[in-house]
Protein backbone atom coordinates (compact mmCIF):
# COMPACT_ATOMS: atom_id res chain seq x y z
CA UNK A 1 0.00 0.00 0.00
CA UNK A 2 1.20 3.48 -0.79
CA UNK A 3 0.11 6.31 1.52
CA UNK A 4 -0.53 9.37 -0.62
CA UNK A 5 0.64 12.86 0.31
CA UNK A 6 -3.04 13.77 0.48
CA UNK A 7 -3.77 11.17 3.18
CA UNK A 8 -0.62 12.03 5.11
CA UNK A 9 -1.40 15.75 5.03
CA UNK A 10 -5.03 15.14 6.00
CA UNK A 11 -4.01 13.07 9.01
CA UNK A 12 -1.38 15.60 10.08
CA UNK A 13 -3.87 18.46 9.81
CA UNK A 14 -6.46 16.58 11.86
CA UNK A 15 -3.92 15.66 14.53
CA UNK A 16 -3.01 19.35 14.72
CA UNK A 17 -6.68 20.34 15.15
CA UNK A 18 -7.24 17.64 17.81
CA UNK A 19 -4.05 18.65 19.67
CA UNK A 20 -5.11 22.24 20.20
CA UNK A 21 -5.74 22.68 23.92
CA UNK A 22 -8.29 25.45 23.52
CA UNK A 23 -10.38 23.38 21.11
CA UNK A 24 -11.47 26.35 19.02
CA UNK A 25 -11.27 26.58 15.26
CA UNK A 26 -7.88 26.96 13.56
CA UNK A 27 -7.30 28.73 10.26
CA UNK A 28 -6.08 26.83 7.23
CA UNK A 29 -3.09 29.16 7.16
CA UNK A 30 -2.12 28.25 10.73
CA UNK A 31 -2.66 24.54 10.02
CA UNK A 32 -0.50 24.73 6.91
CA UNK A 33 2.29 26.53 8.74
CA UNK A 34 2.18 24.19 11.73
CA UNK A 35 2.46 21.08 9.55
CA UNK A 36 4.29 22.49 6.50
CA UNK A 37 1.39 21.70 4.15
CA UNK A 38 0.98 23.76 0.94
CA UNK A 39 -2.05 26.06 1.35
CA UNK A 40 -3.86 25.21 -1.90
CA UNK A 41 -3.42 21.48 -1.32
CA UNK A 42 -4.63 21.83 2.27
CA UNK A 43 -7.75 23.73 1.18
CA UNK A 44 -8.69 20.89 -1.17
CA UNK A 45 -8.08 18.31 1.56
CA UNK A 46 -10.19 20.24 4.08
CA UNK A 47 -13.00 20.46 1.51
CA UNK A 48 -12.89 16.65 1.09
CA UNK A 49 -12.96 16.22 4.87
CA UNK A 50 -15.90 18.63 5.15
CA UNK A 51 -17.86 16.68 2.50
CA UNK A 52 -17.19 13.50 4.50
CA UNK A 53 -18.52 15.10 7.69
CA UNK A 54 -15.18 15.05 9.50
CA UNK A 55 -14.61 18.80 9.83
CA UNK A 56 -16.63 22.01 9.77
CA UNK A 57 -15.55 25.43 8.66
CA UNK A 58 -16.48 28.47 10.70
CA UNK A 59 -16.47 31.91 9.09
CA UNK A 60 -15.58 35.19 10.67
CA UNK A 61 -12.83 36.84 12.67
CA UNK A 62 -12.33 33.82 14.92
CA UNK A 63 -13.16 31.35 12.17
CA UNK A 64 -11.31 28.34 10.92
CA UNK A 65 -11.61 24.58 10.93
CA UNK A 66 -12.78 22.27 13.70
CA UNK A 67 -14.07 18.73 14.04
CA UNK A 68 -17.66 18.04 13.03
CA UNK A 69 -17.70 15.13 15.47
CA UNK A 70 -15.63 13.78 18.33
CA UNK A 71 -12.08 13.07 17.06
CA UNK A 72 -12.19 9.87 19.12
CA UNK A 73 -14.77 8.55 16.63
CA UNK A 74 -12.83 9.48 13.48
CA UNK A 75 -10.55 6.65 12.37
CA UNK A 76 -7.51 6.72 10.13
CA UNK A 77 -9.59 4.66 7.68
CA UNK A 78 -12.33 7.34 7.67
CA UNK A 79 -9.77 9.97 6.72
CA UNK A 80 -8.08 7.93 3.99
CA UNK A 81 -11.45 7.05 2.46
CA UNK A 82 -12.52 10.72 2.58
CA UNK A 83 -9.51 12.02 0.68
CA UNK A 84 -8.35 9.05 -1.42
CA UNK A 85 -11.27 6.65 -1.71
CA UNK A 86 -11.20 2.91 -0.88
CA UNK A 87 -8.33 1.53 1.19
CA UNK A 88 -7.51 -1.03 -1.52
CA UNK A 89 -8.36 -0.86 -5.18
CA UNK A 90 -7.21 -2.90 -8.13
CA UNK A 91 -6.88 -0.66 -11.18
CA UNK A 92 -9.65 1.53 -9.81
CA UNK A 93 -12.03 -1.25 -8.78
CA UNK A 94 -12.83 -2.56 -5.32
CA UNK A 95 -11.29 -6.01 -4.82
CA UNK A 96 -14.66 -7.77 -4.69
CA UNK A 97 -15.51 -6.33 -8.14
CA UNK A 98 -12.40 -7.57 -9.93
CA UNK A 99 -12.91 -10.60 -12.14
CA UNK A 100 -10.19 -13.10 -12.95
CA UNK A 101 -9.97 -16.26 -14.95
CA UNK A 102 -9.99 -19.63 -13.23
CA UNK A 103 -6.21 -19.92 -12.94
CA UNK A 104 -5.81 -16.48 -11.31
CA UNK A 105 -9.03 -16.06 -9.33
CA UNK A 106 -7.10 -16.77 -6.11
CA UNK A 107 -5.46 -13.35 -6.59
CA UNK A 108 -8.75 -11.70 -5.68
CA UNK A 109 -8.46 -13.32 -2.24
CA UNK A 110 -5.03 -11.73 -1.80
CA UNK A 111 -6.54 -8.28 -2.44
CA UNK A 112 -9.42 -8.99 -0.05
CA UNK A 113 -6.97 -10.20 2.63
CA UNK A 114 -4.83 -7.08 2.17
CA UNK A 115 -7.87 -4.86 2.63
CA UNK A 116 -8.85 -6.78 5.75
CA UNK A 117 -5.37 -6.38 7.23
CA UNK A 118 -5.40 -2.64 6.55
CA UNK A 119 -8.84 -2.33 8.11
CA UNK A 120 -7.57 -4.14 11.22
CA UNK A 121 -5.13 -1.31 11.80
CA UNK A 122 -6.72 1.77 10.22
CA UNK A 123 -10.21 1.31 11.62
CA UNK A 124 -9.08 0.94 15.23
CA UNK A 125 -6.80 4.00 15.37
CA UNK A 126 -8.61 7.29 16.00
CA UNK A 127 -7.43 10.83 15.40
CA UNK A 128 -7.70 11.48 19.14
CA UNK A 129 -5.40 8.55 19.88
CA UNK A 130 -2.88 9.95 17.41
CA UNK A 131 -3.15 13.41 18.96
CA UNK A 132 -2.61 11.84 22.40
CA UNK A 133 0.38 9.86 21.12
CA UNK A 134 -1.17 6.54 22.09
CA UNK A 135 -2.00 3.57 19.91
CA UNK A 136 -4.24 0.58 20.65
CA UNK A 137 -2.29 -2.36 22.06
CA UNK A 138 -2.76 -4.54 19.00
CA UNK A 139 -1.41 -1.85 16.69
CA UNK A 140 1.48 -1.05 19.01
CA UNK A 141 2.36 -4.75 19.17
CA UNK A 142 2.81 -4.78 15.39
CA UNK A 143 5.53 -2.12 15.72
CA UNK A 144 7.54 -4.04 18.32
CA UNK A 145 8.73 -6.68 15.86
CA UNK A 146 12.16 -5.59 14.59
CA UNK A 147 11.35 -6.98 11.15
CA UNK A 148 8.45 -4.52 10.85
CA UNK A 149 10.99 -1.68 10.71
CA UNK A 150 13.09 -3.28 7.98
CA UNK A 151 12.54 -2.58 4.27
CA UNK A 152 11.93 -5.61 2.09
Amino acid sequence: MRVSAKSDYALRALIEIASRAEGGPISAEALGKAQDIPHGFLQAILADLRRAGVVLSQRGQSGGWRFARDPGTVSVADVIRAVDGPLVSVYGLRPESVEYGESTEVLQRVWIAARSALRDVFEQVSIQQLADGSLPGGVMALTVDEDAWQPH
